[in-house]
Formats: C-alpha cells, structure tokens, sequence
C-alpha cells in the first residue's frame, strides 16, 4: 500500500492508504475525497483532479505530458506543484506523498 497525506479544501489533513498501479485520482475518489471531479474519468481531457503536490515529491512524478501542461494552463489557480491526479501513477517511491485539492475553476 502507498501512503497518500490529503489536506482538503476545509484544509484538513487526513493520510489514506492506496493500492500500487491505482492512479492518484482514482485513490482519492475511493477514499471518499469528492471534490476531485474527475468529470472525464482520468483520460487527461479535462482539469477537474488538479491537484497540488508537495515540493519534496515533485521530483519523483512522471514528467508532464504536452497535453496535462496545455489543461493546467486552463486552471485558475495554478502553482509550481500543479498536476492532474489521474496523470499520477501510485508507485513505492510515491509512499507519504503530501497532495493538495483545490477548488475546480
């Protein structure tokens, strides 16, 4: 199991344990986390699973794709750790990622 640190929109912190191979996304809707949208069901064509990641993890994650760059361009609030949760792979070395969600827009 991967170990996930979630602060919520309320901005409370709550650690869920995740199955290897899930993508963050689909994580942090089995957790109960609703306010990750997810609107297209994680095929990167919508930004409705920005999520903001930790600094220390940010060096570990895939590197963005051109088409998850172009989407975060549409995010209101993006910041330096901006991803798409369902472009998030659960791996080993993912275990204790700090992930932020933020409001859709």
């Amino acid at each position: 199991m991967i170990g996930v640190i979630v602060e919520n929109l309320a901005g409370e912190v709550r650690t869920i344990d995740a199955g290897e191979g899930l993508s963050l996304m689909e994580a942090l809707r089995e957790n109960g986390f609703d306010q990750v949208m997810a609107l297209c069901g994680g095929c990167c064509s919508c930004a409705t699973c920005h999520v903001v990641i930790d600094d220390a993890h940010v060096g570990l994650l895939p590197a963005l794709s051109p088409d998850e760059n172009d989407l975060l361009d549409s995010v209101d609030d993006r910041a330096s750790g901006s991803r798409l949760s369902c472009q998030i792979p659960l791996v080993p070395a993912l275990d204790g990622i700090r992930v932020r969600l933020v409001p859709e827009g």
